[in-house]
């Protein structure tokens, strides 16, 4: 087993409070989730470069299922 942790990305957002908005859902159901590409110097890069979700690797399918679980509800 390897101790370096696999990211996978799960959502990509232009704006970073629908990314904190899909990182709680995913807490929510038990899947630890992370705001990526957020902290830039320039907020009108995240058009240019998309503001990602990311989960660990092993919790990719179960945070795609949630997701799409979601999407459909509303």
């Amino acid at each position: 087993m390897s101790d370096t942790q696999k990211f996978k990305t799960v959502a990509q957002f232009s704006e970073k409070v629908q990314a904190d908005l899909c990182v709680a859902l995913l807490g929510d159901n038990g899947i630890p989730a992370g705001v990526f590409g957020a902290d830039s110097s320039y907020p009108s890069l995240g058009f240019a470069r998309p503001i990602e979700v990311k989960v660990n690797e092993n919790d990719y399918e179960a945070a795609m299922s949630i997701l799409a679980a979601s999407d459909k509800a509303e």
